[in-house]
This record gives structure tokens, C-alpha cells and sequence, in this order.
């Protein structure tokens, strides 16, 4: 039986370079009646231990370390004793969100296949809007959730500090077009859209340059 996928938007600020933001973030969670991943604990851990409603938490995982997208992860991990799963590449951010504390995780590792309720998740690493972007790809059933990697509409944002076009666009390509057309891609912000819809626009971002 394939996990089924829920999703929760949670409000809060984005922080990075001196600014602030309002925004609005999708938190994704992958699993049955009984356990369950988290993808991106966003701004209000009380939300997201609802949506969890006591399952067994597997795993925190952070798809990146801004801070939209980790500031509510060390207290869901801290109720539940679950992991929390990031990229050490994104280190440096992961200090920054949460200094002056200091709060450990797990590295997380391409290649690495997570399972939840019977369903594999494989981690693929993207850099380019972070140094430890990753996405998760779940074949079954047949979704990846992306992020701030890959919008419904482009790739993400590569404007700000650790952040490169280049790369996030050798990612899209190398990593995520290569995945079947229909694929479903939960994104980290706004709505879903598919591999297949954003494939043919890959040249047009390419001369747009960011």
C-alpha cells in the first residue's frame, strides 16, 4: 500500500542577507495511519504536531536550511525524539536560522533512500538555491517534492547569499527533468505542477539568466 501525502501551509518570515519576507510555505507529510516523514517543518511546530496527530514521527526532513523551512524543526523533533534530516552542505544556513543556539541533525546523503510506510523516498542533491538543496522522489506515487529547487513556473530563487543559477539549473536539468513526465512536484511555496509541464521551458529560463 502506497503512503498517501498531506499538506499543510504554514505562515512566517523569511530571513536571509539583512531582509525580511512574508511567506507562505507548504509543509509536506508521507505516510499512513500509523508513521509518518515531515518535509520541511515550517514556522509553527503546534500546526505541524496537529497534522502528525500522534503518529510515529520517522524523520524531519529539511529539503533546505533557510529558514522558512527549519525554524519549527527542532521543537517537532524535540516532542517526538525524531531525527532531523539535512545536507551538510547547508551547514552554514542551518547555524544562521537557529544561532545563537546550536541544535544537531543527521546527514543526509544522495543516494540515500528513506522509507515511510512501506514507501521509498530516494535523496537526490540540488544544489544551486543552497549549497544542500535536496529533493525527495518518491516513485510510487509518483511525486517529488522539490523545495525551493523547482516552482510550478521556474527554478527557485538564486538571488541571495549561497545561491547560484548556474547550478540550480544543472540540477533541474541533470536531476529532476530526467524524472517520467508525469511525475507530481510538491514544491516548498505556492502550487503543485509536473515534470512535464516545466521540461519545455528549461531553454527559456536558460536565457532568462536568473
Amino acid at each position: 500500500m502506497t503512503a498517501r501525502i498531506e499538506h499543510l501551509v504554514t505562515s512566517g518570515t523569511f530571513e536571509l542577507d539583512g531582509g525580511s519576507w512574508e511567506v507562505d510555505n507548504n509543509v509536506w507529510l508521507v505516510g499512513d495511519d500509523r508513521e509518518v516523514i515531515v518535509i520541511d517543518a515550517a514556522h509553527d511546530a503546534d500546526a505541524v504536531a496537529a497534522a502528525v496527530a500522534g503518529r510515529r514521527l520517522v524523520a524531519v526532513v529539511c529539503t533546505h536550511a533557510h529558514n522558512d523551512h527549519v525554524n519549527a524543526a527542532p521543537e517537532l523533533a524535540s516532542r517526538s525524539g525524531a531525527p532531523i534530516l539535512l545536507h551538510p552542505a547547508d551547514e552554514v544556513l542551518w547555524k544562521a536560522a537557529h544561532a545563537p543556539r546550536e541544535f544537531g541533525y543527521r546527514e543526509l546523503i544522495d543516494g540515500e533512500e528513506l522509507t515511510v510506510a512501506g514507501t521509498a523516498l530516494h535523496v537526490l542533491h540540488t544544489p544551486g538555491h543552497s549549497p544542500g538543496a535536496v529533493c525527495l522522489y518518491a516513485p510510487e506515487p509518483g511525486a517529488v517534492f522539490s523545495g525551493d529547487t523547482l516552482f510550478k513556473g521556474g527554478p527557485g530563487a538564486t538571488g541571495r547569499s549561497y545561491s547560484d543559477f548556474g547550478t540550480i539549473i544543472a540540477s533541474i536539468r541533470d536531476r529532476l527533468l530526467t524524472l517520467p513526465a508525469d511525475t507530481t512536484v510538491h514544491t516548498g511555496h505556492g502550487d503543485d505542477t509536473s515534470i512535464g509541464a516545466e521540461t519545455p521551458w528549461l531553454d527559456a529560463w536558460i536565457a532568462r539568466g536568473h
